[in-house]
């Protein structure tokens, strides 16, 4: 597995605009807007920042977890966690398909979200998904909508900044929903699914 050109393009704009902090352990962790900004915005009806997601190495370490204690060596061959994508421990990660495709995968907490599906076919169209605006990218029930239509009336300002840096580095567009690239968003408690992530990880956890 390598890691994709976009998401290292990515990493070098988080670099270049401070984004990030180093925890205890010296390990860093990356943002998508400065945290001293969004909590000094952060009321109890509104914030800046757009999504808010945290990048870091998390890798094949806590796979386990996830697959009720399962350590087949496939699953760290074709996983690597890379991100956590929802402050009650949603996951996003790199997922080799049975094609050697290299997509990106949402892993659901289970104690919170539940969503567990490829979320884009690569990763400029992750990036898209990230760019739109919605609060976090692991409650699927957010996807039919634009961001701020079905939140209980909180509103998450745009990311102005990554917006227009998304759309000039990869010469794209930011969609107006999730569900313009998230085909298939199953979820935990589906009994069944078009989703091909889905499908692979159910050998795992019976």
């Amino acid at each position: 597995m390598e890691i994709p050109k976009e998401l290292e393009m990515l990493y070098n704009w988080i670099e270049d605009n401070n984004l990030f902090i180093d925890d205890k352990n010296g390990y860093r962790i990356g943002f998508l807007y400065p945290e001293n900004k969004l909590k000094d915005s952060w009321t109890e009806i509104e914030r800046e920042g757009g999504t808010q997601i945290e990048f870091a190495a998390g890798g094949t370490v806590n796979l386990k977890y996830w697959f009720g204690g399962n350590e087949d060596e496939e699953l760290k061959s074709r996983l690597c966690v890379f991100a956590q994508s929802g402050a009650e421990g949603s996951e996003s990660a790199l997922w080799l398909n049975d094609n050697n495709d290299l997509k990106v995968i949402h892993m659901g907490s289970g104690s919170g979200s539940t969503l567990s599906c490829v979320l884009a076919d690569n990763m400029v169209d992750f990036i898209r998904l990230l760019a739109i605006g919605y609060d976090e990218i692991c409650w699927n029930e957010n996807f039919p909508y634009p961001p701020n239509e079905h939140n209980d009336g909180f509103i998450v300002k745009p990311n102005l900044e990554f917006q227009k840096w998304v759309k000039k580095t990869f010469n794209t567009t930011i969609p107006k929903t999730a569900l313009e690239i998230v085909e298939h968003p199953a979820t935990m408690d589906d009994d069944n699914s078009e989703d091909e992530f889905f499908n692979w990880y159910q050998k795992y956890i019976k």
